[in-house]
Parts: C-alpha cells; structure tokens; sequence
C-alpha cells in the first residue's frame, strides 16, 4: 500500500485519486499518523440487485390461490390525492 503525507494529497488530490482507482489503496498520513484510506471503487459490473430479486414462496402461494389480484397503478392514487388536497 502506497502511503503519502496529507501535504502531497493537498498539492495533487486529482492525481492521488486517479493513482488508487489504477493501483489500489492509499495510506494518508499527517507527521506519521494515518489519518485516513483513500479506497478505489469497487467494481460494479455485476447484475443489478434487483435483477437477482425472487419472489418469496409465501407470495407465491397467495397469487396461486388468487388472493393477490395487483393493485391500482400507484401514479393514479397520487394524482387523485393531489386532486382532492388541491379543491
């Protein structure tokens, strides 16, 4: 890990960034004491959480047996809302 004064970070912040994005963690410190991480992001190129959703064996049943029919469009409760508080 690759550690710089709180000074070289003040003097070139965009360059320290770039250099953990590229390489990885880096150590800031001040007198000799860490002070803080700068971290690279972590890599987000996987599925999208909601892709990975299931749907629950308890709603599963509720829709089997016909108990869940959906709802109304939320948009049209709100707009309706709207409407009334607005009169």
């Amino acid at each position: 890990m690759k550690t710089i004064s709180i000074r070289e970070l003040h003097e070139k912040t965009g360059e320290w960034i770039r250099r953990a994005a590229d390489h990885g963690e880096i150590l800031v410190t001040e007198r000799g004491k860490a002070l803080a991480k700068i971290l690279p992001e972590a890599d987000r190129k996987g599925t999208p959480y909601f892709s990975k959703r299931r749907m629950s064996p308890a709603f599963r049943r509720l829709l089997d047996r016909g108990r869940s029919r959906g709802g109304t469009d939320s948009t049209q409760s709100i707009s309706e809302d709207r409407d009334r508080s607005a009169s």
